[in-house]
């Protein structure tokens, strides 16, 4: 009596939303260029969201801390992100270039390229960190000094802004290994790397700010050795993995060689992607710098917003994050009207989120910064900018997911081109002219950055639509 082979009884699981829920945390050896779209972007989103939840975070958990030392400590924390905003500069444009090439060789199929570009980028990421880290570390006090910072922050803060810039290289490497890993669809493992990374940021920064029992209260230089503790663990469980192997990538000690060719083209694709990083960083300290030369209120306000449209943006950037791995893939498999509709899926999905967040700014915008401080001036400065932001929030989901669908396909210059144009040539002449020429004080400087955000948001969608994105090579 015949009996049919249990294979052919066999038939896939159906999948369910909790099965791919499941699938996204876990990680899952899915081909992201085969799958239905829908699917592809839930289980790459799901992990990038909530790795961004949590770095959001614990930004947010870091300036409640810091706020209870008053406002010129969370200036000093303000003016020392100016200057680390030109780091993440440096390690977001060499991210967007790792994700690009490592998932578009995973698309063609060319894992051990994609393992020696991982290599490679990790050598560019620690040479990158040396010279920032000694400046940090030997010209704090005069780097805030620069920034016009205010008597407590030199005389006390510095210590701060020494070990932020000092441990600079765990930024780096945090930033360029997690990009690896989204590149090659390992979006689980770059989720709880930051996970464990901001888990531990969360317990250290009280304990180590005000102390208990034998540790000692460190104040806001406490904050600074809590994330680079942190952050320095994460890099650690980063290494371990990468060797290790996560589903779709894995780095052998055969492979952890120099590879000038392989490494040129990291470098040659970053370029792109620092410099449209740089040019937004930049216009940012020029705006700090308004800010601060109208008084240190001023930049505690802002600096209390500014983490909070953090928090609220990183959902979105999760997403968006999601549309640079699949654009990066489909273009290496071939298929690039995949690629474009899975940037308007995801674009749609960003506008609905941040439509929402758009109505909590307008309502509740006094009740979200008075929960990080009790200074009456610096809660009406900081409500004022959440206000104004949600009368154009919705328009970043777009403008966030055409730049990562840009920089997913390796064509990183056109958002830089954009960037000089609408921060360096728009943003930080009219919030001058504005803030000081026309004495709007810090309004000015607000609604100096909602005409520029609004605009380039607008213009790069117009630009996406074109598609010249689609022949980019790398």
């Amino acid at each position: 009596m015949s009996q049919e082979p249990t294979a052919a009884l066999a038939e896939p699981a159906p999948h369910t939303l909790w099965s791919d829920l499941r699938d996204a945390i876990r990680g899952t050896d899915a081909d992201y260029t085969k799958i239905p779209l829908r699917r592809a972007v839930f289980l790459l989103a799901v992990p990038m969201v909530l790795e961004l939840v949590l770095e959001s975070t614990f930004a947010v958990v870091d300036i409640f801390f810091v706020a209870k030392l008053g406002p010129s400590a969370v200036a000093t924390v303000g003016l020392t992100e100016s200057y680390l905003f030109l780091l993440y500069a440096l390690a977001m444009g060499l991210a967007m270039a790792v994700t690009a090439v490592v998932a578009r060789r995973i698309g063609e199929g060319k894992r051990e390229d994609a393992a020696i570009t991982a290599v490679q980028a990790i050598f560019i990421a620690v040479l990158v960190s040396l010279l920032p880290a000694l400046a940090g570390i030997f010209y704090a006090q005069d780097l805030l000094r620069l920034m016009g910072a205010d008597a407590w922050s030199i005389e006390h803060g510095y210590r701060y802004t020494q070990w932020m810039l000092g441990g600079n290289a765990v930024i780096m490497l945090l930033f360029v290994i997690n990009a690896i890993f989204r590149g090659a669809g390992d979006a689980a493992i770059a989720m709880r790397v930051l996970w464990l990374s901001n888990g531990l940021n969360i317990l250290l920064c009280p304990l180590l700010i005000f102390g208990l029992g034998p540790v000692p209260a460190l104040g806001i230089e406490g904050a600074a050795i809590a994330t680079n503790i942190g952050r320095g663990i994460g890099v650690l469980f980063q290494l371990w993995v990468l060797f290790r192997g996560g589903k779709h990538i894995r780095v052998t000690m055969a492979q952890f060689v120099w590879r000038g060719a392989m490494l040129w083209n990291i470098v040659r694709t970053s370029l792109g992607g620092v410099g449209q990083m740089i040019v937004a960083m930049t216009s940012w300290i020029f705006l700090m710098r308004i800010l601060a030369s109208i008084g240190s209120e001023a930049v505690a306000g802002a600096t209390i917003a500014i983490r909070i449209m953090m928090f609220t943006m990183m959902p979105a950037w999760g997403m968006s994050n999601a549309a640079a791995t699949l654009v990066g893939q489909n273009l290496g498999a071939g298929q690039p009207e995949r690629a474009e509709a899975s940037v308007w899926h995801i674009g749609w999905y960003n506008m609905a989120y941040l439509v929402v967040v758009s109505v909590l700014f307008f309502l509740f915008p006094t009740q979200l910064v008075a929960f990080f401080t009790d200074d009456p001036q610096v809660v009406l400065i900081g409500a004022e900018w959440l206000r104004i932001l949600s009368y154009s929030f919705f328009i970043y989901g777009w403008w966030m997911v055409t730049v990562q669908a840009f920089n997913g396909a390796g064509d990183t210059m056109t958002p830089t081109k954009i960037n000089v144009v609408f921060f360096w040539l728009i943003q930080i002449p009219l919030s001058y002219v504005l803030a000081i020429t026309l004495d709007w004080q810090h309004s000015g400087v607000f609604w100096g950055v909602f005409v520029s955000e609004t605009s380039v948001g607008v213009f790069t969608l117009w630009l996406f639509t074109r598609g010249r994105w689609k022949s980019a090579q790398v």
